[in-house]
């Protein structure tokens, strides 16, 4: 059996839990986020481990389906602001994307941006009645207040175009805490795609993201990554995906994670995948 089966087989026989017990019990208003890039066998590995102990993982499970399909279209402007923001480590930047559940045809807008003071600010809503790839004026509208409001020139959100979409599926998982201690979460983003406006690409066949979201202190699934020897790395779906696609942008911030699991990317030149057009970066 390959890796990526043994995955899917790992997260049937895991106990489910429903998207309204996933809130109540692990809503992590505060909570820290990690992510580990995990060769599949690894991946495996370890949910079959948690699976096997006593007080398993639970996994989200939404009409008879573990794995849901997404897709996230992210908008920069000409000059790239959101990502060169992003790769020089400056406090004051933003982020904006399209996300939509596949499997249930709803979209979001999600906008997170970070002030001179290092505060995060993350506003989602529904985009049920827009295109996914397109801001509505409506849309730019609330995008301008939000960059005004972290010092960037509220006029930039005219600038605004697609740039980047990434095609994944992901397993949500729900960990019951330790000794009466609080629920962590975790989620495991599988068979990733990178498309950029020409239809070029590339998929990683080969690694999982696993992002642990735990209340301050490292989770279960931390502690059991690092006795499997994986770190936390710094990786950004949409900077670093556009970094890889464009070897002229800065890629210092992520040097560690292009040079180890994305050099086993496979470059794909997909025209047929150009169901949600971007604008070429």
């Amino acid at each position: 059996m390959s890796a990526r089966a043994r995955i899917g087989a790992a997260l049937d026989v895991l106990p489910p839990v429903s998207l309204e017990e996933l809130t109540e019990d692990a809503a992590l208003l505060t909570r820290v986020d990690r992510k580990y890039l995990v060769p599949l066998a690894s991946a495996a590995e370890l949910l079959e481990e948690l699976g096997r102990r006593p007080h398993a993982p639970r996994v989200l499970e939404m009409d008879a389906r573990r794995e849901m399909a997404y897709r996230s279209v992210y908008f920069d402007t000409p000059d790239l602001l959101s990502f060169r923001l992003a790769a020089h480590g400056r406090r004051r930047r933003f982020k904006l994307r399209t996300r939509s559940y596949l499997d249930t045809g709803s979209t979001f807008l999600e906008m997170k941006t970070r002030g001179a003071r290092g505060s995060t600010q993350k506003d989602r809503d529904a985009y049920a009645d827009a295109v996914p790839d397109r801001l509505t004026p409506a849309a730019r509208d609330e995008v301008a207040l939000a960059l005004d409001a972290i010092g960037i020139p509220a006029a930039r959100a005219d600038d605004l175009d697609s740039r980047l979409r990434t095609l994944y599926r992901r397993a949500t998982l729900l960990l019951p805490g330790e000794g009466g201690g609080p629920s962590s979460r975790a989620t495991v983003d599988l068979d990733l795609e990178w498309v950029d406006a020409t239809g070029r690409g590339f998929l990683l066949p080969r690694f999982a993201i696993v992002e642990t979201k735990s209340p301050g202190q490292a989770g279960r699934l931390d502690r059991a990554l690092w006795r499997a020897g994986h770190r936390p790395q710094r990786i950004s779906k949409y900077a670093t995906g556009l970094a890889a696609l464009h070897r002229d942008l800065p890629r210092n911030r992520w040097s560690r994670v292009l040079a180890g699991p994305l050099a086993t990317a496979v470059p794909t030149s997909r025209p047929d995948r150009k169901d949600v057009p971007c604008v070429a970066a």
